[in-house]
């Protein structure tokens, strides 16, 4: 209980009063605290390692500046259980040799600086004895010398005095000297050529002889220095005149002659038109370059030279026109202005003449230089000549021949499709020898493509050039906004798309026109690249546009939906012509061979005819040729008797009853009238509906048209017995291999019903031939 009471202090102990050392005791301590509070800038709860949140006043506080040990004892024994007062006395115990061991650690750990520190200020007091020694021993120096010191200047005062008149008196002479040896110097100066100096001369005496022009020897020296300054005035006038020397030298003279007084509006007028001169000189030169006579320089050299010789010419002409005449105000700055604008004019009508010669090539790389270098060029004047507009004049320039360029190479890729075309043309029409296969429709298409891709991307390469970091014109607004999006996504790139959809569709004119000469192969071949492109290269190509040319512009451009829209409708409508054109060749070999023939007076049929057999052999090809570029397509299920289908006047349900034994020629009408209201109920067959991206649709249409033409010619002949038969025999051998083209081989089976009903229609005696003589018949042709 004592050693609670005895507080924190570890000297306190259990015996001792509160009157004695152990009273002083906690002042020491909460001194000492606060000195480590102070130096630490804690706060008494920061100190204390708790939050500041208790009462600073309150006694029974053992980290308190106003801690009491009888008030927390008292506390303790009226509040705590005899087993936590023990706890407590262990506790504080615990705490008191934890502080001391702390504290032991840290006079070991700072042992070290406590004894540096002990030496240092040791050693300070050395230090600081020695100097107030010295600083006393300078003081008395110090005083020493201010006595000498006033007594000098007491002793040299007059003399000072004399002396400063003197040296007035002595720089007043030498003024009047040079002013009574400027005459002189002025005459030996011009002797001289010294120009410069002769007037600097004239300008320190000036004021000076104005001032006491009264006085007769300065009048005197006036006169003369003013006819030696005329007789200046009048040499750097003809030397100025002449126009032998360079700008700086001109400049230089017309500096001298209005420092001599000379008229500034006169000078400025004088000074413009010897710069006019030796700039129409430059003009004349570069003009020259561009004769017929001799080889016009690359472009490059040629803006190098204007650059340095004409632009650089502007450039020392406008610096010294505005540093000579800056007093002039805005009226001479429009003058400078008028003059460079003029001149400018025309340099930049050389230039363009220049830049409308470079035509050939795809490669831009020699003219974006070109380019460059123009508008760095004219940086320069364009900063000191804003009013004239010489770079804005210049961005134009280059702006529109950017855009030439774009229509060139525009043109080059509508050029080299067209070349493909021809290519392909060739390709197909070249003869082919024996033994060697020619390239097939496939590879035809893989190389036109690549081809095509290849000019597209060699296109874009070029002219991604006028948009590289390091060309000066490249952060303009045009070339990072309307250049990429108008110009090269939509003039080059959606215009070449497009482009190539017109040439294309341009084949499907009328036969009679240009679409007549155009081989079907070519026609399928292009077909399927409009719809390659639609599928892939179109999204590939705008995408790689994209990418290349970060476009900043907002105006609207054309969706790539829309361009494939536009791709796919001319892929259709280019097989839709390969099939009207195909199927025009096979019909036009059936009408011959129905309108050639007598068919009352022919023969019984011995085997199929040749022309069947042809229609048959290129339905074949064309399948082949086809199904190079086109999947195959679905077809409807067939029925396992497709092959052996015999066509007779009784093949069908709906014409047994007309044809039976019992027909007679008697009874005609209610033939045609069974044979009309049988046709109500029959499905129409749409000749020219719309051909699919297949290899099936493609023969369905082409065997649509054939079959249609030769029922159409079939209606307009009349037969005999044999006639009939020859056409059954005929209908049968198409039906045998036709089939298997279709999509649907129902089809083939109506239309010809159809030929052989129109035939037995229109002939008088409509006997048919027995179906197995039919199928030997056909088995054997």
């Amino acid at each position: 209980m004592a050693a609670v009471a005895a507080g924190p202090g570890p000297g306190s102990g259990p015996g001792d009063s509160p009157e004695g050392p152990e009273a002083e005791a906690p002042e020491r301590r909460r001194k000492a605290h606060g000195m480590l509070k102070l130096y630490y800038g804690l706060s008494e709860g920061e100190a204390a390692g708790r939050p500041a949140g208790p009462d600073p006043l309150d006694p029974t506080d053992l980290n308190g500046a106003h801690f009491d040990p009888e008030v927390y004892l008292d506390k303790l024994r009226r509040e705590c259980p005899l087993a936590q007062l023990m706890d407590s006395e262990t506790d504080m115990v615990r705490q008191i040799r934890a502080l001391d061991s702390d504290m032991q650690t840290l006079v070991y750990e700072n042992y070290n600086k406590f004894i540096s520190a002990t030496d240092t200020i040791r050693k300070m007091k050395n230090d600081f004895r020695k100097m107030e020694d010295e600083m006393d021993r300078l003081a008395t120096n110090m005083a020493v010398i201010t006595d000498f010191s006033a007594r000098i200047s007491a002793t040299l005062q007059d003399r000072h005095e004399r002396i400063t008149k003197l040296a007035g008196v002595h720089a007043l002479l030498r003024k009047l000297q040079f002013l009574f040896e400027l005459p002189s110097r002025l005459t030996k100066c011009v002797e001289l050529g010294a120009y410069g100096q002769a007037v600097r001369y004239q300008g320190r005496a000036r004021a000076v002889l104005q001032q006491y022009q009264h006085l007769p020897s300065f009048r005197a020296i006036q006169d003369d220095c003013q006819v030696i300054t005329a007789r200046l005035a009048q040499q750097l006038r003809q030397r100025f005149r002449e126009g032998g020397s360079g700008a700086p030298e001109q400049a230089e003279c017309v500096e001298l002659l209005l420092a001599l007084g000379e008229p500034a509006e006169e000078l400025c007028e004088e000074f413009l038109a010897h710069a006019r001169g030796r700039l129409e000189e430059e003009l004349r030169s570069l003009e020259a370059e561009l004769g017929p006579s001799p080889p016009a320089p690359d472009v490059l050299e040629f803006t190098d030279r204007g650059g340095s010789g004409f632009v650089g010419g502007l450039c020392q002409v406008a610096a010294a026109y505005q540093e000579l005449f800056a007093a002039q105000g805005p009226a001479g700055a429009e003058r400078l202005a008028a003059f460079a604008r003029e001149l400018g004019g025309r340099y930049f009508a050389l230039v363009e003449r220049r830049l409308a010669q470079e035509q050939g090539g795809g490669d831009n790389s020699l003219l974006v230089r070109a380019l460059d270098r123009f508008h760095r060029r004219l940086r320069a004047p364009g900063a000191l000549l804003a009013a004239a507009g010489l770079a804005e004049a210049a961005t134009e320039i280059v702006e529109r021949v950017a855009r030439e360029r774009l229509g060139h190479h525009l043109q080059g890729l509508r050029a080299a499709f067209l070349g493909c075309l021809t290519d392909v043309r060739q390709a197909l029409a070249a003869p082919r020898l024996a033994g060697k296969e020619g390239p097939g429709l496939a590879e035809l298409l893989a190389n036109v493509a690549s081809s095509i891709l290849s000019h597209i991307k060699a296109s874009l390469a070029a002219v991604h050039l006028f948009t590289a970091k390091e060309v000066s014109f490249s952060n303009k607004p045009y070339f990072r906004g309307e250049f990429c999006s108008q110009g090269v996504r939509e003039g080059l790139i959606v215009g070449f798309i497009r482009s190539m959809c017109q040439t294309a569709q341009s084949f499907c004119d009328s036969p009679g026109e240009k679409g007549g000469a155009t081989p079907p192969a070519l026609l399928l071949l292009l077909s399927r690249l409009c719809l390659d492109y639609e599928t892939a290269t179109i999204s590939y190509v705008l995408t790689l546009t994209d990418e290349q040319f970060l476009v900043q512009d907002q105006s609207p451009v054309t969706p790539v939906s829309t361009l494939c829209a536009e791709a796919r409708e001319t892929a259709r409508r280019l097989l839709t012509h390969y099939v009207k054109v195909q199927g025009l060749v096979i019909s036009q070999m059936l009408r011959k061979s129905v309108e050639t023939r007598d068919w009352l007076s022919t023969l019984e049929p011995r085997n199929v005819r040749a022309v069947m057999k042809r229609v048959v052999e290129d339905t074949t090809a064309i399948d082949v040729q086809v199904g190079l570029l086109y999947e195959e397509g679905v077809r409807k299920a067939q029925s396992s008797d497709s092959s052996k289908r015999t066509f007779s006047v009784y093949s069908s349900s709906r014409q047994q009853g007309r044809y039976a034994p019992s027909y007679t020629p008697s009874a005609p009408m209610d033939t045609n009238l069974l044979s009309n209201i049988q046709k109500l109920f029959s499905e129409r067959i749409d000749v020219f509906s719309p051909v699919e991206f297949n290899k099936v649709s493609v023969l369905t249409g082409i065997i649509k048209i054939s079959l249609k033409t030769l029922l159409e010619c079939v209606r307009l002949r009349t037969f005999g017995r044999f006639g009939l038969q020859q056409v059954q025999v005929d209908c049968h051998f198409l039906q045998l291999y036709l089939w298997r083209f279709v999509a649907d081989e129902e089809l083939v089976h109506l239309l010809l019903d159809e030929v052989v009903a129109s035939a037995a229609l229109r002939c008088p005696d409509p006997v048919p031939m027995e179906p197995s003589v039919v199928e030997v018949i056909c088995e054997r042709g």
